[in-house]
């Protein structure tokens, strides 16, 4: 509920340990999740003019919207540690860490922004990432298949071309920074990919089939190659998840 950032990043790097108590304890959803700042703008994502990297404000740009994916995922991270009671202790404890990493990584983009000349809050931003974190608030099962395993993980196909960017206009920074990013991430859609796996044999279900069907459920996007498929490989997709991506 934090509105804002920096206090919600380092708030988020307090949550370290969870002992198991109060697990099957249901939280009745208070108003005004998730805290925001007045600051950015969210406007939907056609209207975020692209900008080349090639100027000092189209790297700020994309060091801005990067920002703000770690800002939500700080949210989402933390969502996952109160919103679903009933799973083991290391359900919590995963999404601790996620929400831990995802803060240390809006730090060093925050930190990079202001060596730009700029700071989060300065470009508009989208708010895609939590509209289907609202989409999915009552089933667990199509939360962890659809913003860790799918909207996340296209962070995977993204990171090495806005890595190559970064390299092409001489930002070795910004480049560091993706490189910790990706490291994480994969570890991220890995505890995504290993719940949904616990959540689908818990129920019976078949994975694939119910990928597919939550998918066009809630209108997730339709995924777009090129595909990262070593680092989709190295957080758990299996190999018929890949052939299937097209």
């Amino acid at each position: 509920m934090a509105s804002d950032p920096w206090r919600k990043a380092a708030l988020a790097r307090e949550l370290e340990t969870f002992d198991g108590i109060g697990a099957d304890e249901a939280i009745a959803e208070p108003a005004g999740i998730p805290g925001r700042p007045a600051r950015p703008a969210l406007v939907p994502h056609t209207e975020i003019k692209q900008r080349s990297v090639k100027s000092p404000d189209g790297v700020a740009a994309l060091m801005h919207a990067l920002a703000h994916i770690e800002f939500n995922a700080i949210n989402l991270a933390a969502d996952l540690t109160w919103r679903f009671a009933g799973m083991p202790g290391q359900f919590y404890l995963d999404w601790a860490r996620v929400a831990r990493e995802e803060a240390l990584h809006f730090g060093l983009l925050s930190d990079r922004l202001v060596e730009l000349g700029h700071a989060y809050g300065d470009f508009p931003a989208h708010n895609a990432l939590w509209d289907m974190a609202e989409k999915t608030k009552h089933d667990i099962l199509a939360r962890i298949a659809l913003v860790p395993r799918t909207l996340e993980a296209r962070g995977l196909d993204a990171s090495p071309p806005i890595r190559n960017k970064l390299v092409s206009v001489g930002d070795r920074r910004g480049a560091e920074i993706l490189d910790i990013i990706l490291r994480d991430e994969i570890g991220h859609v890995a505890i995504g990919n290993h719940w949904y796996g616990v959540l689908c044999a818990q129920r019976g279900l078949d994975p694939i089939a119910t990928y597919a069907a939550l998918a066009e459920r809630h209108g997730a996007p339709r995924l777009r190659g090129p595909f990262n498929l070593e680092a989709r490989r190295a957080a758990g997709f299996s190999e018929e998840e890949l052939l299937r991506l097209g």
